[in-house]
């Protein structure tokens, strides 16, 4: 079996429709009580419920079109438990965990759970903005996980160092940018695709 991480980029093209929901399928939830999305994000805000990153949708609709089979999509808003995941290997037809984190863990002690995502089925995992550290974007690189990464950000890199970081990822597969005028200029030297995504009100 060949190593899921040495895969080409090109292969099993991950389409994540950020913006769009299916109405009583995917509709994004309201954050917990007492919980401000907006002020929970962060500096550079979360992918999914802060409007300078998205438009209030909380989970992604995945579209893959080289993936024929009848599949499930379990979604955490946080890194699961070993207990979370095995609740989710009993779910019908499992074919993607997905996770929104709306903060990059710090050290790989906090994704060691996740080697327990079953090998049969993709971990997806949407960040948002640039690796705090190298150590955090490295971390990653320790999950023996089908991996495959989404990096959200809403400007150019801070400096080169951001854009070595995230190509030290091995499991990334994409980077988008939230942004009103698309430029390469920052991310010349980054090693992945690049998307650029406008949002109209």
């Amino acid at each position: 079996m060949s190593d899921p991480q040495s895969r080409p980029l090109s292969r099993h093209v991950l389409a994540l429709a950020l913006i769009a929901a299916i109405a009583g399928c995917m509709a994004g939830g309201a954050p917990p009580p007492g919980a401000d999305a907006t002020s929970a994000s962060g500096p550079l805000g979360s992918p999914f419920s802060d409007r300078r990153m998205g438009l209030g949708t909380s989970v992604p609709l995945i579209l893959d079109r080289t993936d024929l089979r009848l599949g499930t999509s379990v979604v955490f808003r946080r890194i699961p438990t070993e207990t979370d995941l095995y609740d989710a290997t009993q779910t019908t037809a499992l074919a993607h965990v997905v996770i929104l984190l709306p903060a990059w863990p710090a050290e790989f002690a906090e994704l060691q759970a996740l080697n327990r995502v079953p090998t049969e089925s993709d971990l997806i995992v949407v960040l948002p903005g640039y690796p705090p550290s190298r150590g955090a974007a490295e971390a990653w690189n320790m999950v023996n996980a089908r991996l495959r990464m989404v990096v959200v950000v809403n400007a150019p890199p801070p400096s080169n160092t951001s854009i070595g970081d995230l190509n030290t990822l091995r499991g990334l597969e994409r980077v988008i940018v939230d942004t009103d005028a698309p430029s390469r200029s920052g991310f010349e030297r980054l090693q992945r695709p690049l998307s650029f995504r406008r949002l109209v009100d």
